[in-house]
């Protein structure tokens, strides 16, 4: 796995060693922050749920995103996530990590927000609980005019919209899809 393009272009991260993870490919990244670009700046926050090896945060940090926090309920993918954040040598000051689901970060959280929020479970959870908390009416995790992310699976459904949120556009790569979610 490596970082696709900015800073840290062609380095490469560590992997997990089980299969328990399941990293974001190259290409579908690629086509991620294709769509990304002109979406974030310096000053955007991005929150990646389910970080696993940090792959999402950290091609982020590397195309001039200001800060991620990454959320991973595996110790071991934290870990691993400081590591690759230790070998390409970046700052504490741009990032978090919480060893928490993602489910508890986000009742916790209540106070931080972020422009663009990224979700990428393992396939057979069940994304619902995650998005009804984003999109309540009382969260303002997501900024207005921020953008939630889902990667899933093809097979998996992917409401419409869930209260405050709605999709406005779906990519298909292969075996798996992203949904994109706006404030309404």
């Amino acid at each position: 796995m490596r970082i696709i393009a900015g800073e840290f272009r062609g380095r490469v991260l560590k992997s997990p060693s089980d299969n328990k993870t399941r990293p974001t490919s190259d290409r579908l990244r690629e086509t991620l922050f294709n769509i990304l670009q002109t979406k974030f700046d310096a000053s955007t926050k991005l929150l990646d749920l389910c970080a696993g090896t940090g792959a999402i945060g950290i091609e982020a940090l590397s195309r001039g995103i200001g800060f991620v926090t990454f959320v991973d309920i595996s110790r071991k993918a934290c870990g691993l996530i400081e590591e690759n954040l230790d070998l390409l040598s970046i700052p504490e000051d741009f990032t978090e990590i919480f060893c928490l689901s993602a489910e508890k970060f986000l009742t916790k959280q209540k106070d931080k927000n972020y422009g663009l929020i990224y979700f990428d479970p393992p396939y057979k959870k069940d994304y619902s609980k995650i998005l009804s908390i984003i999109g309540s009416n009382n969260s303002d995790i997501l900024e207005d005019d921020g953008l939630l992310i889902v990667e899933h699976h093809n097979k998996n459904f992917m409401p419409d919209s869930v209260e405050n949120i709605r999709r406005w556009r779906i990519v298909k790569q292969g075996e798996s899809r992203l949904s994109f979610y706006e404030k309404n």
